[in-house]
């Protein structure tokens, strides 16, 4: 991010040594340097963005070795507990008998954890590497995806998919459409939320009341392309509108704007039930 700051430094830089500029050039180089600003100011929200999502993935991790650890620990404690048992005369065979279910059910717990865990990580790879590898370098400019928790977070941009002001589907949007409709019906057993996001500023068009309705039209309009133009069962879309009220990015800047002007795919995969294992402890002996 420093090199995009220094640009326009250096080409006002090189102005000064070459003397006078026609208005002309200076308006070239003010424009440069707002276009720069904004870039800069994009790749700072992306990093911040990256940087929040890196957190959630780490305290998800942390959360399960923590699990783990006192599983283990309680592991031990019943070993010990077993130990005096046996060293015990005073003990039944009874009481041996429940701790050593109580071990073995921990030990079977500690490994659908792991299991648990490397199959999530696994799971996320998978999902982002079969959404992105169809999409072009163009697309991708326009695409976010990104998987959290096995949730599918496809975000796409305003003008890539509307018509300007409006929200009629654009012909130029058919082509990503389409390969993100083929994932959803790769998906069949998923579930499909589609969900309008806009900016902050006051929609104008009569027909429309406010960017409540614009945002819930859009998801409706791109609903309705996934079911008549691409086949999706409509069984599983729902379509949604959140207004300007879920923002991304901070709406003073034009940049800001253009990043919570976006409509959201969100695929939610009905997992096995190795997720639900996640936060549930096995069930233990009564004493």
């Amino acid at each position: 991010m420093k090199f995009y700051r220094s640009i326009p430094i250096m080409l006002f830089g090189l102005a000064l040594a070459t003397g006078c500029v026609s208005n002309k050039k200076y308006a070239e180089l003010q424009d440069t340097y707002a276009k720069l600003r904004e870039r800069n100011q994009e790749l700072s929200n992306k990093y911040q963005d990256s940087q929040r999502e890196l957190s959630g993935s780490t305290s998800r991790v942390k959360s399960l070795e923590e699990q783990i650890a006192s599983e283990r620990a309680n592991v031990t404690a019943l070993q010990d507990a077993l130990n005096k048992c046996l060293n015990s005369s005073n003990q039944g065979n009874v009481n041996i008998s429940k701790l050593v279910d109580e071990i073995n059910s921990s030990n079977k717990y500690i490994k659908q954890l792991v299991n648990a865990k490397n199959k999530s990580d696994s799971l996320n790879m998978l999902l982002t590497n079969n959404l992105t590898r169809s999409l072009s370098r163009e697309e991708l400019g326009d695409v976010d995806v990104q998987v959290l928790k096995g949730v599918v977070y496809i975000s796409l941009a305003d003008n890539m998919l509307y018509k300007s002001g409006s929200y009629e589907v654009s012909d130029k949007a058919g082509e990503t459409l389409s390969k993100i409709a083929k994932i959803i019906k790769d998906y069949d057993t998923y579930d499909v939320l589609i969900e309008g996001n806009t900016d902050n500023v006051p929609i104008t068009q009569t027909n429309i009341r406010n960017n409540w309705d614009l945002s819930a039209l859009r998801a409706s309009s791109v609903v309705q392309v996934l079911q008549t133009k691409y086949a999706v069962d409509p069984k599983r879309l729902t379509a949604g509108g959140r207004g300007e009220f879920n923002p991304i990015a901070d709406n003073t800047t034009a940049g800001g704007k253009a990043k919570n002007r976006r409509t959201q795919i969100i695929i939610t995969p009905k997992l096995d039930q190795f997720m639900d294992l996640i936060g549930k402890a096995p069930e233990q002996s009564q004493k």
